[in-house]
C-alpha cells in the first residue's frame, strides 16, 4: 500500500489543501489534512510531494496519433509505444481517433484495434485506451476542415451497421453532421447500440442541434472549430452547444484553434460541460517537420499547429498537461475547473465514470503536476508509468 501526501490534491472534483491518498492498484482511501497515524501505519511506502498538485490521471478523448505515429497506419508495436509514452504528458486514458476514410478502411481499423486491445491493456506502463472515436465520414463538406471531400457521405443504416459489426463493442463515439440526410436516424441507431454521438464538422443551425440532442447526441467535437458559428440572429452549432445541458463540448486549448477570450466564454456559458481535448496528431511530442494524418501530409512549423498543403489546420501538437496550463495561465481559468475538464468531465462524457477521479474503489491513475502544471510523475494502476526525475537521471547517465 502506498501513501501520497501533497499540499494540493484534487479529491472529488475539489481542490483540497493539503490532502492525501492511500492506494495500491485501486484507490483505497482519501482524506484532507495530514494523514492520520492509522493510514501512515498501513502504508509500506510514504511520499510527500513538495509542491505542485496531485490530480487524477488526465483523460484525452480525441487523439489521432502522437510521437510520430498516426493511428490510421500504425503497427502494433507503434500503438503500444504511443500508449506507453502518453503518461509522459499526464494522460492515463485516451480515446484513439480515426478520421474520414473509406468505410472498408475504417472497418478494418476497428477490427485491428479490437484484436490489438488485449496487448495494449497488458503493456506495462501504458495509458488505457477507452475504445475508438470515428470522426467521419458523415460530415458536412462546407465544414470538412482536413477531411477529404470525396470520402464524405450521408449515413444510412447499412453503413452504420457495417461499422458497428466491425467494432464489436469497441466504438466509443462517432462524430457526424446532424444536418445530413439520415443523420438523426443514424444517431438513434448508434445510441441504441451503446455508441455515443458527437456533433461536429457541421453547418447545423440551432434547431437541428437541439433535434440531434433529442435523438440522443451527447457530445460536440472541438467546439468552435469546423462548425457553424454563433451570431445574434443565428445561434448556430456553437450557440446551441453552449446552451444545451445535454451536450459536453470538446475544446482544443492550444491558443491557436480558439482564442483565450473564446475559451473563457465557453467555460462561463457551459460550466461543468467542457472537456479539454488535444485532437493530437503524429506531431505531438515531436520536433517541427512533416507528418501524416489519415494518409495526408501535414507540415508543422515551430510553435504553430499542423497544417495540410492547402493551409487547413489539421489537429494539433498539443499535450494534455499543456492544455491545462494554457487554460489556467493564458485563459484565466481556475485550476479546479481546468483539471476537472481534463479528468472527470471527459471520462464521464464517454461513459467511464470510474476514471478521471480520485475516490475509493477507482483505479489508482494519478499525475503529479508541477508548479508549471506540466506532468512530473504519472501512475497507472498504482504503478509509476513515467517520471520526469527518472528521465532526467537516465539522460544524465547517458550523457556522462
Amino acid at each position: 500500500m502506498q501513501l501520497l501526501a501533497a499540499q494540493t490534491v484534487v479529491l472529488g472534483g475539489r481542490l483540497v489543501r493539503p490532502g492525501w491518498i492511500l492506494f495500491d492498484e485501486m484507490v483505497y482511501e482519501i482524506g484532507e489534512g495530514s494523514p492520520p497515524a492509522r493510514v501512515r501505519a498501513a502504508a509500506s511506502v510514504s511520499t510527500a510531494l513538495p509542491d505542485g498538485v496531485l490530480s487524477p490521471g488526465l483523460v484525452d478523448i480525441q487523439v489521432n496519433g502522437a510521437f510520430g505515429v498516426d493511428f490510421a497506419s500504425a503497427t502494433d508495436d507503434e500503438w503500444i509505444q504511443v500508449a506507453q509514452r502518453m503518461p509522459s504528458t499526464g494522460v492515463t486514458a485516451f480515446v484513439p481517433t480515426f478520421i474520414t476514410a473509406p468505410i472498408e478502411e475504417l472497418a478494418a481499423n476497428l477490427v485491428a484495434y479490437g484484436a490489438l486491445r488485449p496487448l495494449l491493456d497488458a503493456a506495462p506502463g501504458a495509458a488505457r485506451t477507452v475504445g475508438v472515436h470515428l470522426e467521419g465520414p458523415f460530415l458536412a463538406e462546407k465544414r470538412r476542415g482536413a477531411h477529404r471531400a470525396d470520402l464524405l457521405s450521408d449515413p444510412d443504416r447499412q453503413l452504420i451497421a457495417t461499422l458497428l459489426d466491425a467494432a464489436a463493442g469497441a466504438l466509443t463515439y462517432m462524430t457526424l453532421a446532424p444536418e445530413r440526410p439520415g443523420a438523426l436516424e443514424a444517431i438513434r441507431q448508434l445510441t441504441g447500440a451503446g455508441v455515443r454521438v458527437a456533433l461536429g464538422h457541421c453547418d447545423a443551425d440551432a434547431l437541428t442541434v437541439r433535434a440531434a440532442a433529442d435523438a440522443g447526441a451527447t457530445l460536440v467535437t472541438h467546439l468552435y472549430n469546423a462548425q457553424r458559428p454563433m451570431r445574434h440572429r443565428d445561434p448556430g452549432t456553437v450557440g446551441a452547444a453552449l446552451t444545451d445541458p445535454r451536450l459536453t463540448c470538446g475544446l482544443i486549448v492550444d491558443l491557436h484553434h480558439v482564442s483565450p477570450i473564446a475559451v473563457e466564454i465557453a467555460f462561463r456559458a457551459s460550466a461543468g460541460a467542457i472537456a479539454l481535448v488535444t485532437d493530437a496528431v503524429a506531431a505531438m511530442g515531436m520536433p517541427a517537420g512533416s507528418y501524416e494524418l489519415g494518409g495526408d501530409r501535414l507540415d508543422v512549423q515551430p510553435g504553430l499547429p499542423p497544417r495540410r498543403a492547402d493551409g487547413a489546420i489539421a489537429g494539433s501538437a498539443l499535450r494534455m498537461d499543456e492544455a491545462i496550463a494554457n487554460a489556467v495561465l493564458h485563459c484565466g481559468l481556475d485550476l479546479r475547473s481546468a483539471i476537472n475538464s481534463a479528468t472527470q468531465i471527459p471520462a464521464h462524457a464517454v461513459g467511464r465514470s470510474d476514471l478521471g477521479l480520485l475516490a475509493p474503489g477507482a483505479p489508482a491513475d494519478l499525475v503529479w503536476l508541477g508548479e508549471d502544471l506540466m506532468a512530473r510523475t504519472t501512475w497507472v494502476g498504482g504503478q509509476i508509468a513515467w517520471s520526469g526525475d527518472r528521465e532526467s537521471a537516465s539522460s544524465a547517465a547517458a550523457s556522462g
